[in-house]
């Protein structure tokens, strides 16, 4: 490998130029005031509570720098993912070095004053967290939580195909189950229509108090491992800063220009055929450039090195002379002129306009946003002659809704679904009349829908992998729905929380523009896993949900076809929310004509009159449901009640956006009490039946003036048996339900009395009947709405 890349003179101002970011970066961590050390630095310059990581720091700078170089020399369309997000200050330095940060934030000037306040705001109340965050320009990747980097940069690179992703990964990070698959996102990136990703593995050997299992493997063993996930792998090792910038330099000209002829070869050839890309291993001390030795103790190329690696206050008055000397070592008066602006000639190395990483544009992806061509959701209605009189697979339906959403966006191309080979088990087949499924490993005759190029992604087995990649999409100014089995979108749980808190953060900055909301199609729910059994059953993502910020987090569960389209259209045009939709894919009753399905989504809640007698008078009962199976119970018990007590006045209430069950003072969506109160009453029992687990209806509901409220939901029994059967183990069948009103009606008498005596009786005949026949009576199977 050629080792003089960089002439004396550029070598020396990248040199410089690194020196720069590490002196930003140490400043960031620890000073207060005394930006450019121009007087003897005292106790009351450094912070009173000293935060940061410094380990990680140094190596992104020098990435940085040389990145930089090569953005200039090939003119990349480049953004930097920091997989190691916790070394905050290197971004947010370097970033203010190109001027970009000032450029967003002119209170931190590029001037004296400005580094002053670029330092103390850093891990400061009132300031800046200590990892690369939504504020920091360039990112679209929180680094608080470690394992993402990767699948996000595929995420951005899908259908960008002049964008290059530089991701560094923490070799720390790279132990993550979601990083540790995400090597394999290759077979997916289509070298004629994506971008490119440059992995850069930052080898630095330490986590918080341990080595790292990568820094600990023979070198064979490491390169065979990234050979063997179909990488090129580059290696730049050593600590010596000028072989380093040499090495550095070479190696990712090599690395870039592997890039570049790949993708000549396949667009100027048509040639999709998988390429290996080349990744690079940076191997460089923990702690590079900073304190060796700390009290006897060696910090430099330890794990010591992770945070804090100089602890400077009263206690430790002798280190306040080591970081004197630390931050002196950089030299910053040969960096930054006398009003402390970085001096032009290290300037000129920075990219201009928006070829700077913190100024590209797909880094603030809500700026590239462009609205999706939508197909009339109307044309896709079942027709529902009656309330009940036709059964239909809800996502089957949306299912070509979806299909044509994705043809009408072809030329565009900037709509994908994502799923954990879930797309056809969730019955939306639809989508493979106009696409296929996007993959670049080999084929096999008997392989269905597999292409180089395609708008599904669900052809990997994680569901890391789909949210990684969906949020990288959206982020980068795409949209797109992730379709997943109810019970394992928990795997993701955390994936969101981040997501939550990137677009609660990012919506209170005037400069990061509004994204495509995250969608969510939660198929194969609770109440359909009969044939899979327990394991499979769990609907507790909602409460999970829940738990973010009210103006992030909408949660819509539509009782029928009609309804689905109806919200999955709101979700697709929505901006900078989480849409969770939980649909059924098995052949239930539908209720509603499209026309009231708009109404009725529109409202979010309602009384469905058609199935209530109580015009006119005060209810009873209330009897509410949401959910597609809850509201066949809760029908069917309604039927049974008003077959058998006639004078029985019911009121049935359908909620679809379970957040309007909460206060108005609580989440935008959520009614007033008073109008929660002309639809539940003040005072009259209501027997809710729930798709999900009971308690968080009370926890929304806690508020409301009525507390006669009684849930039945999912309590955790179930296991391989009938569909119904599942509902009668949890008590939310009919006949539970029938017997739950007579028990809150004593005034019943013995017409209630007899009731409940024969639907107990039904109850054994059931349990009687599937034993024998193994499957549900016909009453159950063949159960039709006939209130008049």
């Amino acid at each position: 490998m050629k080792t003089n890349t960089l002439s004396p003179d550029l070598l020396q101002k990248m040199d410089a130029y690194w020196r720069a970011a590490n002196y930003l970066s140490v400043g960031q961590i620890y000073l207060y005031d005394n930006p450019l050390l121009k007087r003897q630095l005292l106790l009351s310059d450094i912070k009173p509570l000293v935060v940061g990581h410094w380990g990680t720091t140094p190596g992104q700078n020098f990435i940085y720098v040389h990145l930089n170089r090569v953005i200039k020399n090939y003119d990349l369309n480049m953004f930097y993912i920091a997989g190691p997000g916790h070394g905050g200050p290197a971004l947010v330095g370097n970033t203010y070095l190109e001027g970009t940060y000032s450029e967003i934030y002119p209170d931190i000037s590029q001037d004296e004053a400005g580094l002053k306040k670029l330092f103390k705001q850093f891990s400061f109340p009132g300031g800046i967290s200590s990892h690369v965050g939504p504020t920091t320009p360039g990112s679209i990747h929180e680094g608080g939580e470690l394992g993402y980097s990767l699948s996000h940069a595929f995420g951005a690179v899908f259908d960008n195909p002049g964008l290059t992703v530089a991701c560094v990964v923490g070799d720390g990070e790279a132990e993550t189950g979601p990083l540790a698959t995400a090597w394999q996102s290759n077979k997916f990136l289509n070298p004629i229509k994506d971008g490119a990703v440059l992995p850069i593995l930052h080898l630095n050997g330490y986590k918080i108090s341990n080595p790292t299992v990568l820094a600990r493997i023979e070198h064979e063993e490491l390169e065979q491992f990234f050979r063997g996930c179909g990488w090129t792998p580059y290696f730049v090792e050593g600590d010596k800063p000028e072989e380093m910038h040499q090495l550095m330099a070479a190696t990712l000209e090599m690395a870039i220009e592997d890039i570049c002829r790949i993708q000549k070869n396949a667009r100027d050839n048509n040639d999709a055929t998988r390429p290996r890309w080349p990744m690079i291993v940076l191997k460089s001390p923990k702690g590079w450039t900073g304190p060796k030795v700390v009290d006897g103790l060696q910090i430099e190329g330890t794990f010591r090195a992770h945070q804090v690696p100089l602890l400077v206050d009263a206690e430790h008055p002798d280190h306040l002379n080591q970081l004197e000397s630390w931050l002196k070592s950089y030299k910053p008066e040969e960096l930054f002129d006398e009003n402390g602006r970085l001096i032009t000639e290290l300037a000129d190395l920075a990219p201009k306009g928006n070829r700077r990483m913190g100024a590209n544009p797909h880094a603030n992806g809500g700026s590239l946003l462009r609205d999706l061509q939508m197909p009339d959701f109307r044309l896709y209605a079942v027709n529902v002659p009656s309330p009940g009189a036709v059964d239909a697979h809800d996502t089957l339906v949306l299912g070509s809704f979806f299909r044509d959403v994705v043809k009408l966006n072809q030329d565009q191309r900037n709509f994908r679904i994502f799923g954990p080979d879930e797309t056809l088990s969730n019955l939306l087949d639809a989508v493979f009349e106009v696409t296929n499924r996007q993959w670049d490993a080999r084929e096999q005759k008997n392989d269905e829908f597999l292409a180089p190029v395609g708008r599904i992604l669900d052809s990997m087995l994680s569901e890391h992998q789909c949210e990684g990649w969906l949020e990288g999409y959206l982020l980068t100014g795409r949209h797109g729905v992730f379709n997943c089995y109810e019970a394992f979108i928990h795997i993701v749980d955390s994936m969101f929380n981040q997501h939550a808190k990137w677009l609660k953060v990012t919506a209170q900055l005037p400069w990061r523009k509004k994204i495509a909301s995250l969608n969510y199609l939660l198929a194969s729910h609770v109440w359909q896993q009969d044939h899979n059994g327990f394991t499979h059953q769990d609907p507790g993502f909602l409460d999970h949900v829940v738990n973010k910020k009210a103006d992030i987090v909408r949660v819509y569960l539509p009782p029928d076809a009609n309804c689905l389209l109806s919200v999955f259209d709101h979700c697709l045009r929505s901006r900078h929310y989480v849409n969770v939709v939980v649909a059924g894919k098995h052949a239930l009753p539908q209720w509603l004509t499209m026309e009231d399905a708009v109404v009725h989504c529109t409202e979010g809640i309602g009384i469905w009159q058609w199935a209530s007698n109580d015009q006119g008078k005060e209810p009873d009962v209330v009897m509410a449901c949401c959910g597609d199976t809850p509201t066949l119970e809760i029908l069917a018990a309604v039927s049974i009640l008003r077959e058998h007590l006639p004078d029985l006045k019911i009121r049935v209430i359908n909620v679809v956006d379970l957040m309007k069950l909460e206060s108005a003072t609580q989440h935008p969506h959520g009614l007033s009490d008073a109008d929660y109160d002309s639809l539940f009453t003040k005072d009259k029992h209501i027997i809710f039946g729930f798709h999900g687990y009971p308690c968080l209806i009370h926890r929304l509901t806690y508020r409301r003036t009525n507390q006669n409220l009684h849930v039945r939901g999912y309590k955790e029994e179930g296991t391989v048996t009938t569909a119904f059967d599942i509902r009668v183990q949890n008590d939310l069948d009919r006949f539970h339900l029938v017997q739950d009103v007579i028990d809150r009606l004593p005034y019943l008498g013995p017409k209630g009395d007899y009731l409940k005596q024969m639907v107990q009786n039904k109850l054994i005949e059931h349990k009687l009947y599937i034993d024998q026949h193994g499957q549900d009576m016909p009453e159950i199977r063949n159960w039709k709405w006939g209130g008049s």
